[in-house]
């Protein structure tokens, strides 16, 4: 296929997760593709039927057609399998389906580049596999590293999580360009054979705005938190990696020792009922649905302390994207993470707040009491949090280099 020399690109973003989905890796495709349109570029993007993380449909798709156009970006959903429970057999099977059907988008539709938002892997098989027929740059977003995944969550065996990882790596050496999200992903793909030189590392940025003025006693008493009570929230998807039984236990021994703290998990996702179940009767837990934008920004800020957790074992796999968020609020952080971890490493150059030991409720919990105990030390936790945020993670800093990142792309011989 001859290539383009204007200065209007065709790009092909191809990612399982968009708009209206508001958790995980979607806002970061949608604002990446939304900006490119902006810009100038002619963006069409190859997507999913929105599902994440309550793995259901959006009663708004059920029956809407596979095209639509928003913010400038052309719209393509493919549609897929939505398992209701999502064992590691039946994403799979997802992700299949919506690879067959990027595959079929690739052959039809002509671009000069394409880009490739991973952690859905079998979806960079035909974006790599036909990248020399179809004539386009490929550049891949690394939003998760898929083998790690599997590895340190446990979703696949031993035998398998090393296929995946494997494939993971041959797929990305295969690409023009990569992007990831933090250092940690990067040192790991360079260990692992892929060129240093094609990497480049453009952090997520934040998502949400809190208002400045928000009427903290009101928002406190819609939602039921009492005065008195020291408000842990976590907010977000609740699945296998965040490994949020760690929080349970912490709220149940809140209980056992008369402490003030209230563990409030706030979301939905795959693990939301066994949560529940295994929560039953902790009289220091409390569940919420998730809050509609503006409601969702206002809980944040009025929460004494904002709660990270991962899995105990989880160390390579993310740099969990909730932080951004957090970061925002000008409240402090207490992460539950491994001391290796991105997440770990985020807290440390941002000044958010301390790490405790994921999985282990005592360390947990005193986190939080020697957090809430001293209001000035986490008023400067959170301003600091905030000044990081406004300054390394800002959407027109990342967004201007993916958008430098893809013209360069589409410039290349």
């Amino acid at each position: 296929m001859a290539r383009r020399t204007d200065q209007r690109p065709d790009v092909l973003v191809v990612g399982l997760h968009y708009a209206p989905e508001h958790s995980g890796n979607a806002p970061y495709t949608t604002g990446m593709a939304e900006h490119l349109a902006a810009a100038g570029l002619a963006v069409t993007a190859v997507t999913g039927h929105p599902h994440y993380p309550e793995w259901r449909l959006h009663p708004d798709y059920r029956h809407r057609p596979p095209r639509e156009t928003r913010a400038g970006v052309r719209l393509r959903r493919l549609r897929h399998p939505v398992p209701a429970r999502p064992t590691g057999r039946a994403r799979i099977v997802l992700e299949s389906v919506f690879a067959a059907g990027v595959a079929g988008q690739l052959l039809r539709r002509r671009a000069d580049v394409v880009v490739a938002v991973s952690p859905v892997l079998l979806s960079l098989v035909p974006p790599v596999l036909l990248r020399r027929l179809r004539g386009y740059r490929l550049g891949v977003v690394v939003q998760d590293l898929y083998g790690a995944a599997l590895t340190e969550t446990g979703l696949g065996g031993g035998a398998f999580a090393r296929a995946a990882a494997s494939l993971e790596t041959s797929l990305l050496k295969r690409a023009d360009a990569v992007v990831v999200i933090h250092e940690v992903f990067r040192s790991r793909l360079v260990a692992a054979g892929v060129p240093a030189e094609r990497i480049t590392v453009i952090p997520n940025w934040t998502h949400v705005s809190v208002p400045e003025a928000v009427d903290i006693a009101a928002v406190r008493a819609e939602l039921g938190w009492g005065d008195d009570e020291i408000i842990a929230l976590h907010a977000g998807n609740m699945g296998v990696k965040q490994g949020l039984e760690g929080l349970v236990d912490a709220a149940r021994l809140a209980g056992d020792r008369g402490s003030k703290v209230r563990v409030v998990l706030m979301g939905d996702g795959s693990r939301r009922p066994a949560l529940a179940e295994y929560g039953a009767g902790v009289d220091r837990l409390t569940f919420t649905d998730p809050l509609p934008d503006g409601q969702f920004e206002a809980a944040l800020a009025a929460a004494d302390v904002l709660l990270l957790h991962e899995k105990p074992g989880v160390v390579e796999m993310s740099v969990p994207s909730k932080l951004t968020s957090y970061f925002s609020t000008g409240r402090p952080v207490v992460a539950a993470t491994h001391p290796r971890s991105g997440a770990a490493a985020l807290m440390a150059v941002s000044g958010a707040g301390p790490i405790a030991e994921a999985g282990d409720a005592r360390s947990i919990l005193d986190a939080v009491e020697q957090v809430a105990v001293d209001p000035a030390a986490a008023d400067a936790m959170g301003a600091s949090a905030r000044a990081y945020a406004a300054e390394h993670l800002t959407g027109a800093g990342s967004l201007g280099r993916y958008e430098a990142w893809v013209r360069e792309l589409a410039a290349r011989d």
